[in-house]
């Protein structure tokens, strides 16, 4: 497996602070995709041993809620492979931090069926199971540029879902723009009105 980049302080991809692994190799190909540089499963760099205890080390400070997966596809069937290996070690090392994991495939029908999936390969694998085991919060779906909404929460297109898995509580969404109330009949002078 390759990876495009590790960010060790990620605030956008979860709550928290965040370390995140964008792993290479997607066959979803969203329109508008916002690292569509990651389709290409050899883009990056070879993950290794040596990856594995950079995303430990990044993991080791207090502030640091979690660990977050996304690309690329992390449950494209090449990927997963390795990512479950890490995702074990992580949850070994780090049992109370949590794991986040964003996909273009949806829960239902491509992780927990074995049908083949619109991309034309089958997402389930031997080790689908014992990585979604892992996981604390999946962000499913693929990214639909017609139902782009940017006041939703950890998310692009308002088809996509977090699933909080094993009991994980999900962050509420943030209140949006329009339900602030604002107050009426303040008088505060402005630079026009001096």
């Amino acid at each position: 497996m390759n990876y495009a980049n590790i960010k060790d302080f990620d605030v956008a991809d979860g709550p928290g602070v965040r370390v995140s692994l964008f792993v290479s190799g997607c066959r979803h190909h969203c329109k508008e995709c916002f690292n569509s540089m990651t389709w290409d499963f050899s883009y990056g760099q070879p993950f290794t041993e040596k990856t594995e205890e950079e995303i430990i080390e990044a993991m080791k400070p207090d502030y640091i809620q979690g660990l977050t997966l996304l690309g690329g596809e992390p449950f494209e069937p090449e990927n997963q492979k390795v990512l479950v290996k890490v995702l074990k070690r992580v949850r070994e090392v780090y049992p109370k931090k949590d794991i986040w994991c964003y996909t273009g495939y949806t829960y239902e029908k491509d992780l927990l069926e074995d049908g083949v999936a619109s991309t034309g390969v089958k997402a389930r694998t031997e080790v689908t199971d014992e990585m979604l085991s892992y996981i604390d919060c999946l962000v499913d779906g693929e990214f639909i540029l017609a139902q782009k909404d940017a006041t939703l929460l950890f998310r692009g297109s308002s088809n996509q879902r977090l699933i909080g898995l094993h009991g994980y509580k999900v962050p509420e969404e943030r209140k949006r723009d329009h339900e602030i109330k604002h107050f009426e009949g303040v008088n505060i002078q402005t630079r026009t009105s001096m």
